[in-house]
């Protein structure tokens, strides 16, 4: 193992103290397994230098080099070190950070950037006279790959950084890069790597990522540094002198508190969970700001132009506060911030320590923050996670196994770039951690998918991409398809949105609807992804019944006036409550001891709970049966998440329905779910004692989610993005883009072809990957089954339990936001809780 270094060579030992600077421990440990050759995880937290240090070895290095020609500019060095981001924004970012010591140190080192904003002739210059360090993203990496002059460009690379390293494997964008890197270490055999990381639950998992696995690889570890101490964290609950509703996630009771403190601080990020949240709270914001503070917002969905502009203005300093979703979760280095808050509950402690980290960018100074509750139970949610960061406890996600549709994309790119064989490229893409353990027979299958289209798509001959020479190798079949490669590679499939279309019943065809009428609106496509027909929402002031998606339209009709909206509908954030914030949670529930600390009227709710009903020991699930309004509701609090639960949902529906009760629909959120029925749930239940635990059996996971994954939407979309990244689909063409509803009818047609004639092909074997572990969490619904088996407490009652009415809440609820909702909201609470009181 490499010695750490006692100080750093001059000019950099000079530097750091001209700033009043000591190099630390880790940086100087860092740079001395770097220079032995060694690959390096670093594990710190915000404000240690982490990015410094990354960037240390190949400043010496550079620095070495240039005073070895007597301190003359060296003549082309070709690319010496590539630095991967997940974000264009911190690419950039930390370019500019890093260009500071170059300056000043007077080192002639050239440092630029490669994202999707580079102009083209940049972009050609740059592969033509590569600069010393090229700051880019996966993307951009796979792009310069599938190029002819790859080799060319790699052959001297001697260092890759990858930054926030976390953020990049637990999505395909991380598959990607995975078998990009898996390319540099083939080109550059002497490569070395440096993962830099602030938040990670194992670190082993990311040090195998780092270093060549399979039988040409180590199948071993990098290096590991893990920087220790640091200033806790100040991070509290922020609070208010009246109770939390029971329902609502938008938190406009909270705004004016939040801006109280913005005005008393230098720079404060307000994290949302949506965008639509962070649209809602800087409007509100901006509607209380009589003093007309410097107030910016910033998300994905906002022109790159006007991002830009807030990231310049919150490094000059200008603003006062900025409202912002995850595209900010990321280390963007901005010193002026003195105080985060979190809108919301985190969903995660990983999530909540990397937004904290924001603040201050200073290891020895604490990170201020506020987590502002918006109900009772993110007031739990709030408290466990506190509790997990003092704990100094981590919960991102495992690592994912790669992906079939991105190996179809990168086994086109490198046909792109040379020839291959089949033997040498399965090799080198089972060194890449997240395809470690391929078979020969699935990447076959990917090579005869890229070649042909897989056996239900052979005959068409715009579908065989690739062919095989004489030779036994493998290349791309002319240029055009090399240019739509370049087109279309990436892992980012944007969403669509879809209009709703009011339409009428076929005469004489009963279920069979025209597919032409007059459009009320357009929702996301995910809001409709789970429907099947016969399912209504409320939309537009009426209540609509689900027919079909048909192009980019969503047919529907009117239903009934006495019909119940049987949309599942999820409450809270995008993000799922992770599964260790979950079993936090749980276990602040299942301690009354622990309630006392509990503000804003979240003790005496539980403990009109625990009076009323039950509360579930952390191991068990407690199910409430009860009327109302001539509907009987079923009320399981499982606190698995909202994937978990809206899958459970849509299955306990099906069972309901074979059970002859009646299921009108369910809602789900992050804490649990309600069914509702014609018939009552709680004397069935009475008179089958084996009921409940038949109707959350664990072989609901077999033929009904197969069943119900053949009859739902879902899958179509999930098959659709999967054949964009796979390059079945292309999104784009020379001069022009195809819109939403062109890939979608596209993508459909193959999707039935595929069903009925070939249902193991590959694509659709992901997308069925993709559904049970993103949009179904099919994993995490298993182990909850499992858990609770034989441990399911029932509370048959006359009427809804105080836990209950936040989920009541949510059915048939409109989307009316602001004042109206909280009045809305407030008015049915009310109503409820004198119901559950009386």
């Amino acid at each position: 193992m490499a010695r750490p270094l006692r100080r750093l060579p001059e000019p950099f030992a000079a530097w750091f103290a001209a700033r009043g600077w000591a190099p630390r421990a880790h940086q100087l440990d860092l740079l001395a397994k770097a220079q032995a050759g060694r690959s390096v995880l670093l594990v710190a937290p915000t404000g240690a230098g982490k990015t410094l240090a990354g960037f240390l070895p190949s400043l010496v290095e550079l620095a070495g080099a240039e005073r070895s020609a007597n301190g003359r500019a060296v003549a082309q060095r070709g690319l010496h070190t590539l630095y991967i981001s997940p974000l264009k924004a911190l690419a950039v970012d930390v370019a500019r950070n890093l260009e500071t010591p170059v300056r000043e140190m007077d080192l002639a080192i050239t440092v630029e950037t490669r994202t999707g904003d580079t102009p083209p002739h940049k972009r050609k210059r740059q592969v033509e006279r590569p600069p010393d360090i090229l700051m880019t993203t996966p993307e951009q990496l796979a792009l310069l790959l599938a190029s002819r002059s790859a080799a060319d460009l790699f052959g001297g690379l001697r260092r890759v950084v990858l930054d926030e390293l976390h953020a990049l494997v637990t999505s395909k964008r991380g598959d990607l890069l995975s078998l990009g890197l898996a390319r540099l270490q083939a080109l550059a055999p002497g490569l070395a790597t440096i993962g830099l990381s602030a938040t990670v639950r194992e670190p082993d998992a990311l040090r195998r990522y780092l270093v060549p696995q399979g039988e040409k690889g180590s199948g071993g570890l990098s290096d590991l540094v893990i920087v220790e101490g640091g200033a806790a964290p100040d991070i509290r609950l922020l609070t208010l002198p009246r109770d939390l509703p029971l329902a609502g996630h938008m938190g406009s009771l909270m705004l004016p508190a939040i801006y109280d403190l913005i005005r008393e601080h230098k720079t404060t990020l307000v994290f949302t969970n949506t965008r639509f949240q962070a649209e809602y709270t800087f409007q509100e914001l901006w509607r209380m700001n009589e003093e007309t503070l410097p107030i910016a917002i910033h998300h994905g969905s906002l022109d790159v132009e006007q991002r830009r502009r807030v990231e310049a203005a919150m490094t000059a300093g200008k603003l006062k506060a900025v409202v912002c979703t995850a595209t900010l979760d990321l280390g963007i280095d901005w010193g002026d911030v003195d105080l985060v808050i979190n809108l919301g509950a985190p969903k995660g402690a990983s999530r909540i320590m990397q937004r904290i980290g924001r603040a201050n960018h200073r290891m020895d100074e604490p990170s201020k923050a506020y987590l502002a509750p918006t109900n009772r139970f993110e007031i739990l949610e709030c408290t466990a996670a506190l509790d997990a960061v003092e704990a100094a406890a981590q919960d991102t996600p495992d690592p994912r196994r790669g992906g079939l549709d991105v190996l179809a994309q990168h086994v086109l790119g490198m046909a792109c770039a040379d020839p291959f064989a089949m033997e040498a490229l399965y090799e080198e893409v089972r060194s890449a951690a997240p395809y470690a353990d391929l078979t020969w027979e699935d990447f076959e299958q990917v090579v005869d998918f890229v070649a042909t289209g897989g056996y239900a798509l052979r005959a068409y001959e715009r579908f065989a991409k690739i062919l095989r020479g004489t030779d036994g190798l493998w290349r791309v079949r002319d240029g055009r398809v090399a240019q739509q490669y370049r087109l279309n590679a990436g892992t980012i499939v944007g969403g669509t949105m879809l209009k709703v279309r009011l339409v009428r019943q076929m005469r004489g065809k009963p279920g069979a609807v025209v597919p032409r009428g007059r459009v009320l609106g357009e929702v996301e496509e995910g809001f409709c992804e789970m429907m099947v027909a016969g399912d209504s929402f409320v939309f537009a002031g009426e209540v609509l019944r689900f027919e079909t998606i048909f192009e980019d339209s969503v047919l529907v009709t009117r239903a009934a006036a006495a019909d119940d909206p049987s949309i599942p509908s999820y409450a809270g954030s995008k993000f799922p409550l992770s599964t260790f914030l979950a079993e936090r949670v749980r276990g602040l529930l299942a301690e009354p001891a622990e309630w006392d600390r509990l503000p804003m009227g979240a003790g005496p709710w539980l403990r009109h709970q625990q009076q009323r009903s039950l509360i579930p020991a952390p191991g068990e699930l407690l199910v409430e049966t009860f009327p109302r309004e001539k509907r009987f509701y079923l009320v399981a609090y499982a606190f698995e998440g909202r994937l978990a639960h809206q899958t459970l949902g849509m299955l306990l529906t099906r069972r309901l329905e074979r059970a002859r009760l009646r299921p009108l629909g369910f809602v789900a959120n992050d804490y649990g779910i309600a069914a509702w029925c014609l018939r009552d749930i709680g004397a069935h239940a009475a008179e089958n004692p084996a009921f409940l635990d038949d109707l959350f059996g664990e072989d609901m996971l077999g033929d009904d989610l197969e069943t119900w994954l053949d009859e739902s939407a879902m899958m179509k979309r999930t098959f659709r993005d999967c054949a964009v990244i796979a390059g079945l689909i292309d999104r784009r063409h020379p001069g022009e883009r195809k819109t939403g509803r062109q890939v979608t009818i596209s993508t459909d047609l193959v999707y039935d072809v595929l069903r009925r004639h070939q249902p193991d092909h590959l694509l659709l074997r992901a997308a069925r990957a993709d559904a049970a572990t993103g949009l179904l969490d099919v994993r995490r619904l298993g182990q909850m089954l499992g858990r609770i088996r034989g441990r399911i407490r029932h509370k048959p009652l006359d009427r809804v339990s105080p836990l209950a009415i936040s989920l009541i809440l949510e059915i048939g609820r409109e989307r009316v936001f602001g004042e109206a909702a909280d009045e809305i909201l407030g008015e049915a609470e009310a109503m409820l809780i004198e119901e559950a009181t009386a």
